[in-house]
């Protein structure tokens, strides 16, 4: 049967989608948005679409059901985001009730409210309009109605009933959220945990008990299937922490706390108490569970936990069931749970004194236990006591065990101090930690040992041992619950005198090495040595003894022997080895300083006094082992300079001891004519067999013409040939020589015949061509077997220091054995403090390693200056000519560098393997300084040469007034562009440069001539000259190795010359050349930190770092 639509009060459509949309629906109705209405008489439904926001339109429905002989409004949905009881179908059923009035809806009876008698009643239309307007909105408003909430608290396994039985099973409280009916009763109906969260249709929930019920169920926090099928959750599964303070807000807000029928009362107590009450029975004992709330005991019989922190009573009396629940005052474990719903346990008196020894210290530490009667007097429990115990095994040696004991009437019993799972139960815990947290702030407050804490056990050693008897066993045995177990303590005496230290060097079966002894003896004891060094290393500030005697640190003497020895260690050619080489004379002499007693070798002190002498800076002649003076040679014709005659005097002494070294007297100062004086020196004492010169090809001549000139007595051989082009064999060319001088070139490829012939000494001029220490020619060098070694070179170092180990591995092998060791303690200090990262430190670090070298070499290195020994020489003054490019040459040059620069970064990544290819980079940029033909002649054609034009202006006023010069260039295609300039403007000159045969006739020529300028290759006229008829030196393009320049330089400004020196330096501005001065500068300063007073450190050889910077704009 069709049942006819009666339209809904606006109050019921208020109460389905609450007032809010009530309201915006009611807009939107007599907006129009309302599209079409339709009313389905067999499924009481209304159907219809609204227009919402924007273009928006949806299908909404509401739904009726049967009430009595009508019908009543029942719910409603959309398909908007809202989904149910929305303002779309507010305005649907607001437009039906409308046109129903009107008698415009199909199916509809006409517009009419619920009468008394539940008929309808028509109500006119204006009426209906102006029932919407909130004609009462000035007035009071009337009370909001809302819909009570509360939680409902049961007791699983009470609640749940069996057979008419409670249910068997662990008795928690669970809850769930409730509302009340009409009829006061309290259910959850239709309420779940989940539809809290998302709201109701009908009368709004009270708004406090609705936001406390969401904060509980969030203290779950989220899960994918949060609460199950049941709205019951227990509720051990909130966090306690949370639990308790929530459940007494609601009792502070009022939230009803509801039970499962209308006689339950909740409380909520602020704390709760379980304990077991130990009372007499008729045959022995009674203990019974015991429950208070707030200080007052619980009267239920029905106890138990909630999870691990709160504990609950039900009191199921008669008429009234009240519920008692509450926070613990103490931790809730698994036998409290046990206990609480378990009944009383009834122990047999015979079986007393077993409950009182094993069983109820147990209980005591894990619940409380009380008498309530008072009548069994309860044992106090029994209190741990951390016992230390210590056994010293010797006076270096402590072996420490701790752990706690307990007091029980079946005696003492002991665990380890970190409780385990299986002894926990049996353990005052709390009481643990109390007495390990007083022993932890007693440790942390010693001065010494602090870092100990208790374990098992501790074995200590050395000054631990002694702490611990002195300090740390009186401190522990002050503690209360700590007891110290101590055996027979050691006496430990201090030794306090001042330490005495022995110094000696044996003869050992090696020429060069003796062995090192040292001992350290304090009050008549001998400090063992290694573990003196140990302690010292250790930065300790005191050293025990095997007796239990020790002694203090804090004496710099042995701080500089710790060093000292150290030093001495890592020298040795047998590491752990304790040797000493005599070429390590600075390092004796320093051990030597700060010993009280010395006993020595003969053999050692004739070696090493002279060298030691050298290394103090005192005179030749007052060394032990020489005479006071030692005259020129007789057959020396010329007169050596002071300075000469002391040169002379330390050759002869490294000579006559059979000690290498290294002569780098600044060039033009007279190395020739001093080992000239050595030769002659030798040959005069009675040495037959010659002396071995290896020098460049180049001034292979100039030692036979300084030969003749000084020292004509000597026979000079010439070996010029390699033995496949030799007329003779070495050993008939030298057989009636003196002396013998060969290249370097035919020394590496002859070597093996060298190595045959007996020699005097090797003698190695302008030696920086072996400081390669991987070269050929160092190796051969190291390898011809020869008393005496010597290097000549005014720059013995170049580029970094480890050139300078290269000379010294060959003139004085035992100095510094290890190339590995000598990189560690002096060449990476170095570069370290050379990066521009490097810190205060490291750059101290690396001043304290250069100071050590420079007394290490002084007594094997001889170096003198022209500013310190030749102050009679005239002025050198050297200025920088800064050239500008002319704008076609700019434009050129800065085109190459963008390109040259893009393709070097891309090779610095692999520095070593694409080192060519960058330094062939370098070198383009170089030439395209100086002039760009240089690079591509047909290319650069019409690109002017800015910098000739600057040398010329210079060079035309300078031969007019009648001076002479020396113009250095590396490249040589260069040099052909200056000798074409001078053709052109008639200028004479002489030239030299490696493929210059007769290069000693060029010299000469030049000498002796009227040329005014001289043109040289800075490779081949570097050094073996002496042009000091020039007064004039043009660099016409810079070099970042600064000894090459200085050499060049040199070959005017020497002994001989009478007239001021000027040096001009041409860089092209803004080009690769001004960054080459910056590298050239960082170099000097190095060479002079090791070799000279300079202490501003440091530079490397060139890197890629360097490279960078040669290449920024």
């Amino acid at each position: 049967m069709a049942v006819l639509f009666v339209a809904p009060s606006d109050s019921d459509v208020a109460v389905l989608v609450g007032q809010a949309a009530f309201q915006r629906g009611s807009a939107y109705q007599a907006q129009g948005r309302v599209l079409d209405v339709n009313w389905d008489a067999t499924e009481l439904s209304l159907e219809g679409t609204v227009r919402g926001s924007g273009r928006n339109v949806y299908e909404c429905a509401a739904y009726f059901a049967r009430s009595g002989s009508g019908i009543e409004l029942d719910d409603a949905d959309c398909t908007c985001p809202v989904g149910i009881a929305c303002k779309h179908a507010a305005a649907l059923l607001l437009e039906a009730a409308e046109l129903a009035a009107g008698g415009a809806l199909p199916g509809a009876a006409p517009a009419a409210t619920r009468g008394r008698d539940g008929r309808a009643a028509v109500v006119p239309t204006w009426q209906r309009v102006l029932d919407r307007l909130p004609l009462a909105a000035a007035q009071t408003p009337a009370p909001r109605v809302t819909a009570p909430l509360g939680l409902q608290l049961r007791v699983d396994g009470v609640e749940r009933r069996r057979f008419g039985r409670p249910a068997p099973g662990p008795r928690t409280v669970s809850v769930r959220p409730a509302t009340q009916g009409r009829n006061g009763a309290w259910s959850a109906g239709q309420l779940t945990w989940d539809s809290l969260r998302y709201g109701h249709r009908g009368i709004p929930w009270e708004p406090q008990a609705h936001q406390w019920l969401l904060e509980l169920a969030g203290m779950r926090g989220t899960r994918p299937y949060l609460y199950g099928a049941s709205s019951w959750e227990s509720l051990a599964a909130f966090p306690p922490r949370l639990l308790w303070p929530h459940l007494a807000r609601a009792v502070e807000l009022g939230v009803p706390l509801v039970g499962s029928t209308k006689t339950d009362t909740i409380r909520v107590a602020t704390g709760a108490r379980a304990a077991l009450d130990v009372s007499t029975a008729d045959d022995g004992l009674r203990i019974a569970p015991r429950l208070e709330f707030d200080g007052v005991p619980a009267a239920g019989t029905v106890r138990g936990t909630v999870g691990d922190g709160g504990l609950f009573a039900l009191d199921d009396g008669a008429g009234e069931r009240v519920l008692l629940l509450g926070p613990s005052t103490a931790p809730v474990g698994d036998l409290t749970a046990d206990l609480l719903t378990g009944d009383p346990i009834e122990i047999p008196s015979a079986d007393a004194e077993q409950y009182w020894a094993d069983y109820h210290p147990r209980l005591a530490r894990q619940i409380e236990m009380f008498s309530a009667d008072g009548i069994v007097e309860l044992p106090e429990p029994a209190v741990p006591t951390l016992v230390v115990r210590a056994d010293f095994e010797s006076p270096t040696r402590l072996r420490l065990t701790w752990g706690w004991e307990y007091d029980t009437p079946r005696g003492p019993v002991t665990r380890p101090v970190r409780a385990t799972a299986l002894d926990v139960d049996l353990r005052d815990l709390p009481a643990e930690e109390s007495t390990l947290a007083e022993v932890d702030t007693a440790l942390r407050a010693l001065p010494v040992l602090a870092h100990l804490r208790p374990q098992d056990q501790h074995l200590l050693t050395g000054l631990e041992a002694m702490d611990a008897a002195d300090v740390l066993l009186p401190a522990l045995d002050g503690l209360d619950h700590v007891r110290v177990d101590a055996g027979d303590v050691p006496e430990y005496t201090e030794l306090g005198a001042t330490p005495t230290v022995r110094l000696g060097a044996t003869e050992t079966a090696e020429t060069d090495w003796f062995d090192l002894a040292v001992s350290v003896d304090v009050d008549g004891r001998q400090v063992p040595l290694p573990n003196l060094l140990k302690a010292l290393t250790a930065r300790d500030d005191r050293l025990l003894l095997g007796d239990g005697s020790w002694l203090r640190l804090n004496h710099s003497s042995l701080d500089r022997l710790r060093e000292l020895l150290d030093e001495a260690a890592r020298l040795s050619d047998r590491p752990g080895t304790p040797r000493i080489s005599r070429h390590q004379a600075s390092l004796w002499g320093e051990l030597e300083d700060l010993a009280d007693v010395v006993d020595q070798s003969d053999r050692w002190r004739e070696s090493v006094g002279g060298l030691l002498a050298l290394a103090r800076n005192e005179s030749i002649g007052d060394a032990p082992a020489r005479p006071q003076t030692l005259p020129a040679p007789s057959g020396l014709k010329a007169e050596l300079r002071p300075y000469q005659q002391k040169g002379f005097e330390w050759l002869a002494f490294c000579y006559d001891h059979g000690l290498g070294g290294i002569l780098a007297d600044d060039m033009g100062l007279g190395k020739t004519l001093q080992t000239l004086a050595l030769v002659a020196h030798a040959r005069e004492r009675g040495t037959s067999a010659p002396f071995l010169v290896v020098a460049p090809a180049s001034v292979v001549g100039s030692w036979v013409a300084e030969a003749e000139r000084f020292a004509p007595g000597l026979r000079v051989g010439v070996r010029a040939r390699t033995r496949a082009r030799a007329a003779a064999p070495l050993a008939e060319e030298v057989a009636e020589a003196d002396l013998v001088v060969t290249s370097y070139a035919i020394f590496r490829l002859d070597v093996e015949e060298f190595g045959a012939t007996e020699w005097a000494g090797l003698i190695l001029d302008e030696a920086q061509f072996v400081k390669n220490h991987a070269s050929r020619g160092n190796a051969c060098a190291r390898a011809l077997r020869a008393p005496f070694k010597l290097a000549v070179t005014g720059t013995p170092m170049e580029n970094n220091v480890t050139e300078l180990w290269a000379l010294l591995a060959v003139v004085a092998p035992g100095l510094y054995p290890s190339l590995q060791r000598f990189r560690e303690d002096y060449a990476k200090p170095v570069e370290a403090a050379s990066r521009p990262t490097a810190d205060d430190d490291v750059r101290a670090l690396a001043r304290d390693r250069v100071a050590r070298l420079r007394r290490r070499v002084r007594p094997l290195l001889l170096r003198r200056t022209k500013e310190q020994v030749a102050p009679e020489l005239p002025d050198r003054q050297e200025q920088v000519l800064s050239v500008q490019l002319a704008p076609k040459h700019r434009r050129a040059y800065d085109a190459r560098l963008q390109r040259e620069r893009t393709r070097v970064l891309g090779l610095l990544d692999d520095f070593d393997s694409n080192r060519i290819a960058i330094f062939r980079s370098l070198t383009t940029l170089r030439r395209m300084a100086l002039d760009a033909t240089l690079v591509d002649e047909e290319t650069y054609a019409g690109v002017p040469s800015s910098k000739l034009d600057v040398l010329f202006e210079q060079l035309v006023e300078v031969v007019a007034e009648g001076h002479r010069a020396l113009v250095f260039s590396q490249f040589t295609s260069y040099l052909a562009l200056v000798a074409d300039r001078c053709r052109a403007q008639g200028i004479e000159f002489a030239y030299l440069d490696g493929s210059t045969r007769e290069r000693a006739d060029v010299v000469r020529g030049f000498r002796e001539g009227t040329a005014p300028l001289f043109l040289i290759s800075l490779k081949a006229g570097g050094f073996g000259l002496n042009l000091t008829e020039a007064d004039y030196v043009y660099l016409l393009d810079p070099w970042w190795n600064p000894a090459t320049e200085a050499q060049a330089v040199d070959r005017t400004h020497r002994i001989g010359q009478t007239r001021n020196v000027m040096v001009f330096r041409l860089v092209a501005s803004g080009t690769i050349e001004e960054k080459v001065m910056e590298l050239k500068d960082r170099k000097a300063r190095m060479i002079g930190a090791i070799l000279g007073d300079d202490e501003d450190l440091f530079s490397r050889a060139l890197t890629a770092t360097e490279i960078r910077a040669l290449l920024e704009a």
